[in-house]
């Protein structure tokens, strides 16, 4: 796919998988069973987290694993073929690529990728199940980072991006692992997008003034804020059985309100970062929606406009336009990017494959012929150079 371009891609929505010490290798030994711990159950491991049976996903060793973008047929509507289903259920050796920064270097330069931005597979969903227990996420958080740092490294050789993973159940704590990412040249940080929950139990909105000493670190600091998808606790109240799940009994797959949860979580997010003012307190935020898809927006939009028109002496800007100013959009590569680049204009959409997701892409750059329609500036801006800003650190 080298040659799909005359420029290498910057690549916003990369992804690892855990190694099987990821979450245990720094863990103090009187902390792992609050934590995630190996399992043994029917001969198979999975991961206990909490306390609780992890499911996930089938098999967090992740030894053999999917194929990259073997879904995609079917997220595209596409009417399947012998082939594609065939794909979808096939498996290989879990490659050195998935698994170690160094290995990953030599597939960016392969898929025409200048670089990448890197997350979590497991990590990102592991936050809900110890939410409760606000030592066991700070714990397991700060030695999850540590294990990221080692094998994929904050800043690899200015092409590998590795994400530290935040959380603000303590904003002291969370002060201190910025200040650590800071100090190993991260240019991103991750967050899910989802109410905190205190050590007390109860919980508070992301911009909440308690938290004000992260934000005002981050303002400070310049780097970006990546809201990726995650386990964010969402509720179907009942329609249909809530959590990431892997069915370990093999049932059958049918559509249901719970394949929302992604964009509703991030949509309440975003917004309340708006309807609280975040950005008028901190007005060098930059926030990056990833992996969160966009069919939310006109809605978001109209939200605001009705806030604005309702309430005309809350707000010193209109909220639409700092939501534009402040937030990039990483659209599911079956959103119509067009219409994402409609409402926040093209400077603020970024390219992410999710590879090597099953969702994501087969190759990074399939998603160059989603943008047919736009010219080769636009182009250039969605594949790499809105996100080569926002990996530039602007500190004040």
């Amino acid at each position: 796919m080298t040659d799909v371009l005359d420029y290498p891609a910057f690549d916003a929505d990369n992804h690892y998988y855990e190694s099987q010490d990821a979450f245990t290798r720094h863990l103090p030994n009187d902390m792992r069973s609050r934590c995630v711990q190996w399992v043994t159950i029917d001969g198979r491991q999975h991961h206990l987290v909490g306390g609780k049976l992890a499911r996930a996903v089938k098999n967090p060793t992740w030894n053999p694993i999917s194929f990259p973008g073997s879904i995609a047929p079917y997220l595209h509507g596409k009417e399947l073929t012998e082939e594609d289903i065939a794909r979808m259920k096939a498996h290989e050796p879990l490659p050195d690529y998935y698994i170690s920064g160094e290995a990953r270097l030599a597939k960016l330069a392969e898929q025409g990728l200048e670089a990448a931005w890197v997350f979590p597979t497991l990590g990102v969903l592991y936050e809900e199940l110890l939410k409760h227990d606000t030592e066991a996420v700070k714990t397991q958080f700060t030695a999850f980072n540590r294990w990221l740092d080692e094998d994929w490294g904050c800043n690899l050789q200015d092409k590998i991006f590795a994400a530290p993973y935040i959380s603000l159940c303590d904003v002291d704590w969370a002060c201190r692992e910025l200040e650590w990412a800071l100090e190993r040249g991260a240019r991103v940080v991750c967050m899910r997008p989802a109410a905190i929950t205190l050590a007390d139990g109860s919980t508070r909105s992301p911009s909440d003034p308690m938290f004000d000493p992260f934000w005002a670190r981050l303002n400070e600091s310049g780097i970006t804020l990546v809201v990726h998808a995650s386990d964010s606790g969402y509720t179907t109240h009942g329609y249909v059985k809530d959590g990431f799940s892997a069915d370990f009994n093999g049932g059958v797959f049918s559509p249901n309100i719970k394949h929302f949860n992604i964009e509703r979580a991030a949509y309440d997010f975003l917004i309340t970062l708006c309807y609280e003012k975040l950005f008028e307190r901190f007005p060098n935020l930059r926030v990056a929606s990833v992996e969160n898809g966009a069919e939310f927006l006109p809605d978001l939009f109209r939200k605001l406009q009705q806030s604005r028109d309702r309430m005309r002496s809350y707000y010193k800007e209109d909220p639409a336009e700092m939501f534009r100013k402040h937030v990039w959009i990483n659209p599911f590569w079956e959103d119509d990017v067009n219409e994402v680049a409609h409402h926040m204009g093209v400077d603020r959409v970024i390219f992410g494959s999710d590879w090597p997701h099953i969702e994501g892409m087969p190759t990074p750059l399939d998603y160059v012929v989603e943008l047919e329609k736009f010219n080769d500036q636009e182009k250039q801006l969605i594949l790499r150079d809105n996100t080569r800003f926002l990996n530039t650190p602007q500190p004040l």
